[in-house]
């Protein structure tokens, strides 16, 4: 018990020490608190009340952006689900199949979707593809690494009564280690889901498509009452997205 407070101390101290060295390197200051007031009376003042009026005109922006993250976040699924399987150390077919595939998901992974973006609008050009693209090789690092977490972290039980019966390798970890985790890849997927919305919202900053870049050439304008609006349905379709995932995950269990 001595042991554990003086451990417990030592960690409270680490995170007073990064604390303030953190709060000198980003110039945080309480005193620049005071300034939210002016803050909080431009977004009153430029803000409101919303240019309802643009609605129409933003209804296919919206449907670009549903459309890239959708599309990005279920074909980096298909791909991540095999990748995956060669990233669990209970399922790879050998050490060195293992080490490669988690280099390559860490590089993609570690890569934003910003950066991609850049690169591919420079190399196909503008609008929504290359954002499909980006948003697709960034999740396939992702989902590829809690993927494989879940599978490693499967019943071997399943998979042992495959082999029992003659069942190959690759046939017993798929039918008996696929439906243990079904449910949390389903999880997993419908959150990349939704943060890829808002990441498309990003690529849509730099001729992405979508209504990122709809908000960016209104803001740039000046014409923040349509920014409001805008904003507003992107959180609409994040909450939709959630609320759908919720539901078939319910479904799936």
């Amino acid at each position: 018990m001595n042991w554990f407070k003086k451990r417990a101390w030592i960690y409270v101290l680490l995170l007073v020490f990064f604390s303030w060295w953190s709060m000198g390197k980003t110039e945080f200051e309480w005193s620049n608190f005071k300034e939210f007031s002016n803050a909080v009376t431009f977004i009153r003042e430029q803000f409101f009340p919303a240019s309802w009026e643009v609605i129409p005109a933003l209804i296919d922006p919206v449907l670009v952006t549903l459309a890239i993250a959708f599309l990005g976040t279920f074909f980096a699924l298909l791909i991540a689900l095999p990748f995956s399987f060669a990233a669990a150390k209970n399922t790879a077919a050998n050490p060195l199949l293992y080490y490669v595939v988690r280099f390559f998901l860490s590089i993609l992974r570690s890569i934003p979707e910003i950066v991609f973006g850049l690169i591919f609008v420079v190399v196909l050009g503008l609008g929504p593809f290359p954002a499909v693209f980006a948003i697709l090789l960034h999740n396939i690092g992702v989902l590829g690494k809690l993927i494989s977490e879940l599978v490693e972290a499967a019943d071997p039980g399943p998979q042992e009564a495959m082999k029992s019966v003659g069942a190959g390798r690759r046939l017993g970890n798929l039918f008996s280690i696929v439906p243990q985790i079904w449910p949390n890849v389903l999880s997993h997927y419908f959150y990349r889901f939704e943060v890829a919305i808002r990441t498309s919202l990003i690529l849509g900053f730099i001729g992405g498509g979508g209504i990122g870049q709809k908000l960016i050439n209104d803001f740039n304008s000046f014409n923040y009452a349509a920014v409001t609006v805008e904003v507003m349905l992107i959180m609409l379709l994040v909450i939709i997205v959630d609320l759908f995932g919720a539901f078939v995950r319910k479904r799936v269990i």
